[in-house]
């Protein structure tokens, strides 16, 4: 998936950073079910780990702890 600019998606942020969510592409069931984990546009999403093969990536946000595919963390836009 090709994002604009320098932004980049959840999948490319190492681990151990912090980020903010600037938005989300895509459109329904997947980006209602990002949503509805509490990843919204403004969220800092702090990356906690990446399974040795890539996928899935351990995420904290809004106090929690998240796991996502990376075929969801293509659709967060981060900045």
């Amino acid at each position: 998936m090709q994002v604009e600019g320098v932004m980049k998606t959840l999948k490319e942020v190492p681990v151990g950073e912090t980020v903010t969510v600037a938005k989300l592409v895509g459109e329904g069931a997947v980006k209602r079910r990002i949503m509805d984990m509490g990843v919204t546009k403004g969220v800092s999403v702090f990356v906690r780990k990446v399974a040795p093969m890539g996928d899935p990536v351990e995420v904290t946000v809004r106090g929690y702890e998240l796991t996502l595919r990376n075929g969801e963390a293509e659709h967060i836009v981060v900045e």
